[in-house]
């Protein structure tokens, strides 16, 4: 990771501006970040030392559970786990989210500190899960907090 070319892009365009997208597979028991589409393992663990140090260079994360990500199997709760209890910044975990049930995993099993999204498996994409029970179940949420 090139940590001069963040700085870089938080003077140029400031933190607030900035998500980071780090994709992860997991490898050895550890989330790694993957490059390339995907294919490729970096040598960075995703654990609360690296959420930490990259928490200065952004405003959010976006994390691709990409064992699960658009398979429609269910959510890496592990991976969502982590990020709740690891995370100094909002964060949003895609993969894998097929059902309501698996947007109160991700709810749960992230503390309710774990924002998410639901691709291929919204009926406007070609997925079973219809988006007006997603939006409904969002809307119920921000009643409940």
């Amino acid at each position: 990771m090139d940590i001069e070319r963040l700085e870089d892009l938080v003077r140029v365009v400031g933190k607030a501006k900035l998500v980071l997208d780090l994709s992860c597979r997991k490898k050895d028991g550890k989330y790694i970040i993957v490059t390339d589409r995907w294919q490729k393992f970096s040598d960075i663990a995703l654990d609360e030392k690296t959420l930490d140090t990259l928490s200065m260079y952004a405003d959010e994360y976006l994390v691709h559970g990409v064992d699960v990500e658009g398979k429609r199997l269910g959510i890496d709760e592990e991976l969502v786990s982590l990020l709740g209890r690891c995370s100094p910044i909002s964060v949003t975990y895609a993969g894998g989210a097929t059902t309501l049930a698996d947007l109160d995993s991700i709810r749960e099993a992230g503390a309710g500190s774990v924002d998410a999204t639901v691709g291929s498996a919204l009926d406007i994409f070609g997925g079973n899960l219809p988006y007006e029970e997603v939006i409904a179940w969002h809307q119920k949420q921000q009643i409940g907090a």
